[in-house]
């Protein structure tokens, strides 16, 4: 999951945002720790910390463990690993890890945990917390770094009240992504590494049965790890862009992402969404499209 620097360099003029505009969806998408600092008392703050078992023995004061079984459901006997639950089930698993109505959440990312925890912010916004769920920009390691407090106290552990969840249309089927891919206003965007996109490596699920080699028709790659620096913080906007327009993406399209399950093309819908433009996830990704036997296709290599 280590980041690796972008093939190619990005250059953009980023203008500053009249008064009177709303903010960027950047700035809500992401916060700094000095920000979590000044509000880490704050009575609504819900703090989701997503990374090893033993990495929590020391955490973000107030923070709570979450893995993504707490928030994800996985056919465990022949189907696919990590989908979305179901509106009622996904309530009752919010509301159990503190989440109620008026939460303001924050998920960090301990070791390089960067797409499990975009998989966490992602599936917020698709409960519709999207105004209201922030990553930690360099998570744990960077609160660590700036010898930030950590503690070994557990959270109270106290269901939230929370009204029922509208669902938002984040994640998209094989079938909305056949009848769109290559269409005028969407990109279809391959988040796995470059080796699988290729076809040089070849995936395959939790289960062990091998993925298709290569990509889905008409997709480009763009990498997860194309979302962090080496120090594992989030790239700047013009970096990001950058990497969106090197892959010939507009101003205006569908970004479609898909990857081995789902987990790594949240990555990619994060820093498309803190772009502005609209994102949706293939949840079932490249191991529902094998096994749907769709077709496939890979570069060639001498």
């Amino acid at each position: 999951m280590r980041s690796r620097a972008l093939a190619a360099a990005a250059f953009a003029f980023i203008a500053l945002l009249p008064a009177a505009a709303p903010p960027a969806p950047r700035a809500s998408l992401l916060v700094s720790t000095a920000w979590l600092a000044r509000h880490i008392g704050d009575p609504n703050l819900v703090i989701l910390q997503v990374g090893p078992d033993a990495g929590f023995a020391r955490h973000i004061p107030g923070a709570r463990h979450v893995a993504l079984n707490d928030i994800s459901v996985s056919n465990h006997c022949c189907g696919n690993m990590l989908e979305l639950p179901t509106a009622a089930d996904l309530h009752d698993r919010l509301a159990r890890l503190g989440i109620g109505d008026n939460a303001r959440i924050v998920v960090a990312y301990d070791d390089d945990w960067v797409s499990p925890a975009t998989r966490v912010v992602f599936t917020l916004g698709a409960a519709g917390f999207n105004d209201r769920v922030s990553l930690l920009d360099g998570g744990v390691n960077a609160w660590r770094r700036e010898r930030r407090p950590l503690t070994a106290d557990a959270a109270p552990q106290r269901a939230a009240r929370l009204s029922p969840l509208h669902m938002q249309p984040w994640t998209v089927d094989a079938a909305f992504v056949r009848a769109n891919a290559g269409r005028r206003g969407f990109a279809l965007v391959d988040a796995r590494d470059p080796s699988f996109y290729d076809g040089v490596q070849v995936g395959q699920g939790m289960h062990g049965e091998p993925h298709e080699r290569g990509h889905i028709p008409g997709a480009v790659n763009i990498p997860f790890t194309t979302l962090t620096n080496p120090d594992l913080m989030v790239r700047p906007a013009a970096e990001l862009a950058g990497a969106f327009q090197h892959a010939g993406i507009h101003r205006g399209d569908t970004v479609i992402v898909y990857c081995h399950i789902g987990q790594q093309g949240t990555a990619i819908v994060f820093a498309a969404r803190s772009l502005g433009y609209r994102a949706v996830l293939y949840d079932g990704s490249f191991e529902d499209w094998s096994r749907r036997n769709l077709p496939v296709e890979a570069r060639a290599h001498s």
